[in-house]
Formats: C-alpha cells, sequence, structure tokens
C-alpha cells in the first residue's frame, strides 16, 4: 500500500492502476447475477475484497447484507452503499462475457438473470473506493462503514437490514453516500441538490372474470378483456390527467392470463409500476389506477371487484443540499 498521500491530480493516475483488476472483478459479478435474497456469492465476494484491505467484515444482515468497518481515529462516520442484486432478465448482449445465469424467482419461475440495472458496476465502484481509502488513510480520519445491500430491486433489503440493527450494531453515519449508474456518457459524474430520483410504487391487479369455454363467451365474463380495457385506459392518466408541468410514468410491465387459446380463464393480473416525483401527483396516479380498475370491473359486469395488491414502494431519494452541493464543489475541482 502506498503511504504517501495522493493529491487530487494523481487520483486518475491510481484509478487507472486498479482498472484491469476491477475489471476481471466486474466481470465475474456480471457472469454471475443473482435475484434478490438470493445473493450469496455475491455478498461473499464482496465480503472478501473487504478483509483484503483490512475491513473489520460481517455478512448475513437483512439476509445477504454485507457491512465493513475500518476505524481511522476522531472523527465522522461516513457510510457507502451499493445494491447487489440482479434482475428476471434475459441477456441479448452478445458480450463474451453475458449471464447465461437462470434461477427460481420469488413464484418458484425459472427464470434468466442478468445485472440489467448495474448493480455489478455499483459493487465493483464501491469494492475500489474501499481500497483507495484503505491506501489513503493519511489523508483522513474517522469511521468508514462499507455496506453492500441485498434484495433493493424488491424493496426489501435497506428495511431488513435495519430491521437487523444496521445502526444498533454498527456505528449510525454522519452522512450516507450511495451511486447509480445511468446511460451517460462515460467518465461523467452527475450530482444534484434536493430531489434526484424519483418515488416508484409497484402493483399487482387481479381482475376477476367468469371463466368458460371460447366458443361460448356469452356464458363468461372475459378477465382478458377487462385486463387489456384497464392497460388501454390507464394510459389517460398521465396524458389527460396530470398537468403538462407535473410528471409521471404508469407501466405495464406484465400480463399474465389463461392457459389455452380457446379457454377463457378466470382471472387475468397486471403487474403496474409508477414512478413519480411528487407525493400530491403520487396519491392522484395510485387513485385513478383503483378507479379506473374498478370502473372496468363494473362495466364488464365482473362477479367481483379486482384485488389490487401494493407490491413495493420506494420514497423519492432527496439529496441533502448542502452535502451535495459540496461533492459536486468537489468533482469540479478534480476535473
Amino acid at each position: 500500500m502506498s503511504a504517501e498521500p495522493l493529491v487530487r491530480s494523481d487520483l486518475r493516475s491510481r484509478i487507472d492502476d486498479m482498472r484491469d483488476e476491477l475489471a476481471q472483478f466486474y466481470v465475474d459479478l456480471h457472469r454471475h447475477p443473482e435475484l434478490s435474497g438470493q445473493e450469496l456469492r455475491t455478498s461473499e465476494k464482496a465480503a472478501e475484497q473487504l478483509r483484503r484491505y483490512g475491513f473489520d467484515v460481517t455478512t448475513g444482515i437483512g439476509g445477504h447484507g454485507v457491512v465493513g468497518i475500518l476505524r481511522n481515529g476522531a472523527g465522522p462516520t461516513v457510510l457507502l452503499r451499493a445494491d447487489t442484486d440482479a434482475l428476471p432478465v434475459l441477456e441479448e448482449t452478445g458480450l463474451p462475457y453475458a449471464s447465461d445465469a437462470v434461477g427460481i424467482d420469488e413464484s418458484g419461475h425459472e427464470v434468466p438473470v442478468m445485472h440489467a440495472c448495474g448493480h455489478d458496476v455499483h459493487v465493483t465502484c464501491l469494492v475500489g473506493a474501499a481500497q483507495v481509502l484503505t491506501e489513503q488513510r493519511v489523508e483522513w480520519s474517522g469511521t468508514l462503514l462499507v455496506v453492500f445491500q441485498p434484495s433493493e430491486e424488491t424493496g426489501t433489503g435497506a428495511q431488513s437490514m435495519l430491521d437487523d440493527g444496521l445502526f444498533e450494531r454498527f456505528p449510525r453515519p454522519t452522512v450516507v453516500l450511495g451511486q447509480h449508474v445511468v446511460p451517460r456518457p462515460a467518465g461523467t459524474i452527475a450530482v444534484k441538490p434536493g430531489v434526484l430520483m424519483a418515488a416508484a410504487d409497484s402493483l399487482r391487479i387481479t381482475m376477476h372474470g367468469r371463466g368458460g369455454h371460447g366458443s361460448q363467451p356469452e356464458s363468461t365474463v372475459d378477465p382478458i378483456l377487462m385486463a387489456a380495457t384497464t392497460i388501454v385506459r390507464l394510459q389517460g392518466i398521465v396524458a389527460r390527467e396530470i398537468a403538462p408541468a407535473e410528471s409521471a410514468v404508469v407501466t405495464v410491465g406484465a400480463v399474465h392470463g389463461g392457459t389455452k387459446e380457446n379457454v377463457i380463464p378466470g382471472d387475468a393480473t397486471l403487474s403496474i409500476n409508477v414512478r413519480t416525483f411528487d407525493d400530491g401527483v403520487r396519491e392522484h396516479v395510485l387513485s385513478s389506477i383503483t378507479r379506473i380498475a374498478r370502473a372496468e370491473a363494473t362495466a364488464s359486469g365482473a362477479p367481483a371487484p379486482p384485488t389490487i395488491a401494493n407490491t413495493g414502494n420506494f420514497p423519492l431519494t432527496v439529496n441533502d443540499a448542502e452535502r451535495a452541493s459540496r461533492h459536486w464543489s468537489w468533482l469540479h475541482s478534480v476535473g
């Protein structure tokens, strides 16, 4: 390890020196993605790196959460965080290190798995940051808390770690710093005070019909038709109910219903995701989704109102204004 402090102009050079090793670490993570709640291998790889750098490491927090502590005298406690899980997505990039992994999702179905949201990058970047900060302890004092959080995609991992005593078993941080890759030019970093990332709500709506044979539709109440008309009407929420100066996204990401082309099923299910930047807009959109689903069921003569289940909530990501401004100034000074 280097005993001399790095000046900021040397930081790029030091990162370049680490690039090949970090790239190999990233490729390994990308080839071996794991679904939410199943991140055992990923957590072991992260923990192994932290131990190499001299961190006091604890695993198995709130599932497969990992915490590394590096104490370096008096000073603030800074928490650096990365998420570790992957998505049930088939990779079609054609890259030589593309994932061909499969996993079992929460419904018991076999699904392809890919790091389609960049959590392999997040883990790699945090490992690199931990290495640099370990080498350069002469430049800072305080306590560094490195957290690898599982189950981000399901919205449960952070709460699970808190419920497992994250801030009772380990030092409570003065500041928490996270990161997320986005489709921007390579080598650029964006920091913004205040609201940065949207709130996200996930819903599962089951339209209840009355099944029967496809040759006798008059004896059925078709939930597939209900689902289809509901999907169309949902698109009108943002287009006709949200002011142009506001913003929202309503996505129907999955539709499930039926088993055979000539059988009308009893139920059809929609999986819906909502993104908003304002609490008032959020409440309006969610209320409208419920109103439309119930109205379409009534219009179809459904035997029961739809079942609407909330399957996940992410609040707004709001950066502390003073902290974000300080990091923005520092980034400009680094160039």
